[in-house]
């Protein structure tokens, strides 16, 4: 039997999703989660999945930290990415922090199974079209997201509205704590990344294409 997991925050999606699969896997048992904190949870009561399918941008996940911290907290776990993207440096940066596939949401759900397929064989899968035209991440990069995983959601939520510029007095409103938690966590995110300023932090977040996480 296999067993999945779908994160995605489109109930409609995740649906349609059960669909397809149930009409190719026999014996299935799927698993839903819709933003990176019922992921997380999921994860950790369920040590015997098969495969996480990841959206990107579901709520908490932003663009990439998801997938960083999940790999980071699983590494054994077969992630494949799940997402309306098809930019080339988005499925590059994916495949070069630990996804074993990359599964556009446009596919008909015979492909989107012939990908699942390839990925529990052990193998990646990106689209044919992107095969041979991904560049490779540097290992500056890799180190860089080993320590983005070490930040926890809500210091990831910082993070993001550092680079949004916000002060710690609107940080504070933004996240509903005091002034004195935000300060707390800016002294954490400096600390695992290994950063001294505000303008430090942004830029590395800069470089990993860290997005908006939903709240």
């Amino acid at each position: 039997m296999a067993k999945f997991l779908i994160a995605d925050d489109h109930p409609l999606f995740r649906e349609a999703l059960q669909g397809a699969l149930a009409n190719h896997y026999d014996d299935l048992e799927l698993r839903e989660a819709g933003d990176l904190e019922a992921t997380l949870a999921a994860l950790g009561e369920d040590d015997d999945l098969d495969l996480l399918l990841l959206d990107l941008h579901m709520p908490g996940s932003g663009d990439l930290y998801g997938l960083i911290r999940i790999r980071e907290d699983y590494p054994l776990l077969p992630v494949a990415i799940i997402s309306g993207s098809d930019d080339t440096s988005v499925v590059a940066k994916c495949m070069g922090f630990g996804a074993l596939g990359f599964i556009p949401k446009s596919l008909p759900s015979a492909q989107i199974a012939q990908a699942i397929d390839t990925i529990l064989q052990g193998d990646t899968w990106v689209p044919e079209a992107m095969r041979g035209r991904l560049d490779d991440i540097s290992a500056e990069d890799q180190q860089l997201a080993r320590k983005v995983a070490a930040l926890t959601p809500q210091q990831y939520r910082v993070l993001y509205l550092l680079h949004e510029g916000l002060l710690n007095k609107q940080i504070a409103y933004q996240l509903n704590i005091t002034e004195a938690t935000v300060k707390a966590h800016i002294t954490a995110i400096f600390r695992k990344l290994g950063v001294y300023s505000r303008t430090q932090a942004v830029l590395l977040a800069e470089r990993l294409q860290l997005e908006a996480p939903v709240s």
